[in-house]
């Protein structure tokens, strides 16, 4: 039993990373407007975040320390500084979305308006983040999210044209779209995967649970089985999108349709599933950006973090989550549309991600700290031909956005 409930980190970073407000909304926008032209992004993506993620786990369990602490030291206090800006914008504008999209779900639970929750969610949030144990977090909310399975059970259930919906995998745009709108979801889902926070999330996290060089297989199952599992409900929510919405070119831009399909196969009882899923996994992704937010700030100027030291030591951790949580809040209340807001996050996410995703290629090289752990052949090929691939998305991001108008 403790082998399983080792896997809900990975459970918890996979659902709260792939499977957010704007990865539900994204795959379901993605579905009914391509079918499933751009699934081969999801895989893409799926193997990059596992390449990335092992190294940042890795460099936790040789090291005993997180990958930021380490890219501060290793490269410096300036290049450190640029990357701590910018994934702590991106981290807090993610962690707003998060918060609408539990705002979202309680609104489709009760009928009450979405703004009227996310001051209830913000402080909720805040509560559980203060007072609940870290080991808690992970197994109750990764476990919960896994109700977003519904997508597919729901998938099984409709009257799917398999031979049509595979043959669309890794085609080229429909009639109805051209090459800018293609580039620029392919962009964003593929930014939804490497999100900087899982990377930063799963990494503290494993100091958090104390791991160690024994702890290499627990950290390696964490990473190959929740990841593929995030990714393959990503799969599912846009297969249902591209099965019940493309034959009627409706085009998705709000949670409640997302959930359709769902509701369509399995009736009140399904949609009732897949809103305690939709409920659990972005609130589930709103732990993990505002622990994420904590941790970066924390790491990066040697204050004490994490909920493994008593609360008064970490202080300035606590509060740096808690400024965060006010923030993102804040940024919703002035009605913000929280989808458009992941949107524009994500986009913005791809054009950081480099600052990410090289310093730990670097690390993950450094002998210093791991010693006979350090990257193989095999894993410094992926790791640059990924590197490549994020360069690509990071120059391409803004100019996508601009020409398409935001997939417009």
């Amino acid at each position: 039993m403790k082998k399983i409930l080792a896997v809900t980190l990975g459970i918890l970073t996979a659902i709260g990373g792939f499977v957010d407000i704007g990865d539900l909304v994204a795959n379901s926008q993605t579905g009914a407007r391509f079918g499933m032209r751009l699934a081969w992004v999801v895989i893409v993506g799926i193997v990059g975040i596992c390449v990335y993620a092992d190294m940042a786990g890795r460099i936790a369990a040789v090291s005993g320390r997180p990958v930021f602490d380490l890219i501060r030291e290793r490269l410096g206090p300036r290049i450190a500084l640029v990357n701590l800006v910018g994934s702590y914008l991106v981290t807090m504008l993610t962690l707003g979305a998060e918060i609408g999209g539990v705002a979202l779900a309680l609104h489709l639970a009760t009928s009450v308006h979405y703004l009227l929750w996310v001051p209830v969610v913000a402080v909720v949030l805040w509560v559980v983040l203060w007072r609940t144990k870290f080991e808690t977090l992970e197994r109750v909310f990764g476990l919960l999210g896994l109700a977003l399975v519904v997508f597919v059970v729901a998938l099984v259930t409709l009257p799917v044209p398999w031979a049509d919906l595979l043959g669309e995998v890794g085609g080229g745009p429909p009639p109805t779209e051209n090459w800018a709108t293609y580039g620029y979801f392919a962009v964003a889902l593929f930014a939804a995967a490497m999100t900087p926070y899982e990377v930063f999330f799963f990494s503290s996290g494993g100091v958090e649970e104390n791991w160690t060089r024994k702890d290499l297989g627990t950290e390696r199952v964490n990473v190959f089985v929740g990841f593929p599992l995030g990714g393959l409900l990503s799969l599912a929510i846009m297969a249902c999108a591209a099965v019940v919405f493309e034959p009627a070119s409706v085009k998705v831009d709000a949670i409640t349709q997302t959930t359709l399909p769902v509701g369509l196969a399995l009736g009140k009882l399904g949609l009732a599933v897949v809103i305690l899923g939709v409920f659990a996994a972005t609130f589930g992704a709103a732990l993990e950006t505002g622990l994420s937010a904590g941790y970066t700030v924390a790491q990066y100027f040697g204050w004490e973090w994490g909920k493994r030291v008593a609360p008064r030591r970490a202080a300035r951790f606590h509060t740096v989550v808690l400024v965060s949580v006010v923030l993102g809040a804040a940024l919703l209340l002035t009605t913000i549309d929280p989808v458009q807001l992941t949107e524009y996050t994500l986009l913005l996410s791809a054009v950081v991600l480099p600052l990410t995703y090289l310093p730990i290629l670097v690390v993950a090289n450094d002998r210093d700290y791991l010693g006979d752990q350090v990257n193989g052949r095999i894993r410094n090929v992926l790791g640059v031909t990924y590197l490549g691939v994020i360069l690509v998305a990071a120059v391409a991001a803004l100019p996508l956005m601009i020409i398409t108008g935001a997939g417009q």
